[in-house]
């Protein structure tokens, strides 16, 4: 397996604590990739060792894989599973999915909304809780050599400057719209706006213009990409805790706990109590690596 760990100085990893039988690694991009890619990470396991529990993927933002197995990779969606090739996009998903992978290593790049502006023509909205090869969104060329770089590759320490040379040599122009959906995901992000016509009144823009555009570039409409960021910010301090969560208590952000409940039949489509059952050793590792690194544990969840 690859060695767990990042280039970013005073990171240990043995503070995520993997699972047996698994490696982990995060990178920060470069400072001109960072608002549009906001993290890297390397995935690893041997099946010899790593059994499972299965793993899961949270709802959020798009990514980019790159699958270096030599096993196939299944995601399933509502609509069943998808075999995953060798370069895919996950486009703005709503709803967590499981994985089942039988050891190998699969890069993942975080692309935020103003990098899908920026990287795709295709709107976020036609792609959203779908899984797309690269090569049917335009980037074909993009999909053969970038797989045929990280092959090439240590597959870990390597990857950071593979990926930042690759995407800055390759970044197409700034998109007209990035300012704006700046300024949409500061709002987002804000906890205190808490629903889609006082996210309009925080940007001074018609809420139609809103709408819009959040479909476009977000995947999503702001009520759910707001509720969305809410739900994980809860579920990922429940994941990442030393100590198991009081289910009778209400979360931060939310009326009571029916509320909290409503968001997670839709956004996990199980309880908390039994989505916190199944384990998921490895997610959890992810989270708090990412949060080591990065300083969240979901690009959604950046300070911005």
């Amino acid at each position: 397996m690859i060695e767990s760990g990042s280039l970013t100085p005073g990171i240990d990893p043995a503070a995520w604590k993997l699972p047996a039988g698994t490696a982990l690694r995060y990178e920060m991009p470069d400072a001109r990739l960072h608002p549009l890619l906001p993290s890297y990470a390397v995935l690893d396991s041997d099946p010899t060792i790593w059994t499972g529990p299965e793993e899961w993927v949270l709802p959020g933002w798009a990514q980019l894989w790159i699958v270096l197995t030599p096993a196939p990779i299944a995601v399933s969606l509502r609509r069943g599973d998808v075999p995953l090739g060798a370069a895919m996009v996950f486009g703005s998903t709503s709803q967590a999915m499981p994985v089942s992978a039988r050891g190998g290593v699969t890069v993942v790049v975080d692309i935020s909304p103003a990098g899908w502006a920026r990287l795709f023509d295709t709107s976020a909205e036609a792609v959203r809780e779908r899984i797309t090869p690269l090569e049917q969104l335009g980037r074909a060329s993009w999909a053969r050599d970038l797989t045929a770089l990280l092959d090439a590759s240590d597959c870990a320490r390597d990857v950071k400057a593979v990926l930042d040379d690759f995407f800055l040599s390759r970044l197409p122009p700034a998109h007209r719209d990035e300012a704006m959906i700046a300024r949409i995901a500061g709002a987002i992000a804000d906890e205190t706006i808490v629903d889609s016509r006082a996210l309009a009144a925080a940007l001074d823009m018609d809420p139609r213009t809103v709408l819009r555009r959040t479909l476009q570039h977000f995947g999503h409409a702001p009520k759910v990409v707001m509720r969305r960021s809410r739900f994980l910010r809860v579920l990922c301090a429940m994941l990442m805790a030393d100590t198991p969560p009081d289910f009778s208590v209400t979360p931060p952000g939310y009326h009571d706990v029916p509320h909290f409940l409503r968001d997670a039949k839709q956004f996990l489509g199980l309880t908390p109590r039994r989505f916190m059952a199944l384990g998921t050793p490895y997610l959890r590792a992810v989270l708090r690596g990412r949060t080591d690194v990065i300083g969240a544990p979901l690009p959604m969840l950046d300070r911005l």
